[in-house]
């Protein structure tokens, strides 16, 4: 069977064999909304848990909105077009606002790539910066959490009379669902108070999975951390296969977030009946699968229906190469992915964006992993602790060798936007 996979802009056209074809999985089908805009606004008057947004701006003189980087599909224009109109029409000056890009660690998104992210208007007429989680001058300290995270926030958020958020609701791979709480920690967070919620003792518990938030000591300890600095509105979103809009929640920061989630947990599983061989999958195409660290989300999401010995075949486009300076440092320090562990685990070693490399030993330790890009070539994957192959088919030809000519061979071709699950495994 012919299939699409989402790669880069273009997509990757690939064949899989109809006798091993377990899927494909996708998304649940849903109605888009017809006016998403209308929806907005619709909930900025009449949120859950909270008073209406221009109420709660009312006798404000600052207000700070956070959004997601470029790495995340959110239709920001959309989202800021009324609640921008909302604060101005309650008082709050143009001046006084800013939007504030929720990088964590990432690279800022300037120029052109700040236009994509907000729109023409939006970039020209407002205030939009850059979050820079390694200058820890940039941001306040508010103290230190009951679990020993530092807690530092960007100093323009904990300033700002009035505090918003925005983004995008979907499985993650460690706080169980994106959204909510996650664009401050670790959307505007320093690296102080990353380093230490991304350590070992949070990130190997067994619940610090996608679909999991009861329980999960990620999304607990950034849920306290988001209160304890305080958000006063958020907006999420969700988003079908074709990243159009089928839900929008507003209002607290939990109660808003958790009836997003309940709109998309449904949506995203897709169940299988037993444990597959090989998946074939993606980082869910632009601009998601821009770098090797980014793609590792679309390893770990399908985890959790593949025999241990399996084997993922992910295709991405890795433009951008592996990641940050610090992540690629990491292959170089480290001779295997048992040395790696061993150091994070019994030493003081720490280097930024060490937590990506974690999540793939996750992932090492059960199977082996298949490249198919055209960003890094072979040589280059090698040293990245997997394999690579020149095309999809290649790699199936070599996975149905390894495991038999009747193995189950389930795709995914939006990666980590599907979430699969074994049947009868709760989520």
């Amino acid at each position: 069977m012919q299939l699409r996979l989402d790669y880069g802009k273009t997509g990757l056209d690939i064949e899989v064999p109809d006798a091993n074809l377990v899927g494909p999985l996708t998304l649940q089908p849903v109605e888009p909304l017809d006016d998403p805009t209308a929806a907005v606004e619709r909930l900025l008057a009449d949120p859950i848990g909270t008073p209406p947004l221009s109420e709660i701006a009312k006798d404000k003189r600052s207000a700070c909105i956070v959004i997601c980087d470029i790495t995340r599909p959110v239709p920001n224009a959309m989202l800021l077009g009324p609640i921008l109109s909302t604060l101005e029409t309650s008082g709050i000056p143009r001046e006084g606002i800013c939007i504030l890009i929720a990088t964590g660690l990432h690279r800022p998104n300037e120029g052109e790539e700040l236009v994509e992210l907000v729109g023409r208007e939006i970039a020209e007429n407002y205030r939009c910066e850059n979050h820079f989680g390694k200058r820890i001058e940039e941001h306040t300290y508010c103290g230190e959490s009951p679990n020993g995270v530092p807690i530092w926030i960007d100093s323009r958020y904990v300033e700002a009379e009035l505090k918003i958020t925005t983004g995008l609701i979907e499985p993650h791979l460690m706080a169980g669902y994106s959204g909510g709480r996650k664009l401050i920690c670790p959307g505007i967070a320093a690296l102080e108070t990353v380093k230490v919620w991304h350590s070992p003792k949070f990130l190997e518990h067994p619940n610090a999975d996608c679909g999991f938030l009861e329980g999960n000591p990620v999304h607990e300890e950034n849920t306290w951390i988001g209160l304890h600095v305080g958000c006063d509105f958020i907006v999420n979103v969700t988003l079908d296969e074709k990243r159009r809009v089928t839900s929008v929640v507003a209002g607290d920061m939990i109660k808003a977030f958790h009836a997003g989630v309940e709109n998309v947990r449904e949506i995203v599983a897709a169940e299988v009946d037993a444990p597959v061989d090989v998946v074939v999958t993606s980082c869910a195409g632009y601009p998601l699968d821009q770098n090797f660290y980014q793609s590792v989300k679309g390893l770990t999401g399908v985890l959790s229906i593949l025999k241990r010995g399996g084997t993922i075949i992910l295709a991405a486009d890795l433009s951008e190469g592996v990641g940050s300076p610090e992540f690629d440092s990491l292959f170089d320090q480290n001779e295997s992915l048992d040395e790696f562990m061993h150091k994070i685990t019994n030493t003081d070693y720490f280097v930024m964006d060490q937590w990506q490399l974690e999540e793939l030993a996750k992932v090492r330790r059960k199977v082996e992993v298949v490249y198919v890009t055209g960003g890094l070539a072979p040589e280059e994957l090698d040293r990245l602790f997997v394999s690579s192959a020149p095309t999809v088919e290649a790699a199936i030809e070599s996975a149905l060798d390894k495991h038999g000519s009747d193995a189950r061979i389930a795709v995914v071709p939006k990666g980590p936007y599907v979430m699969p699950v074994l049947a009868g495994r709760d989520a």
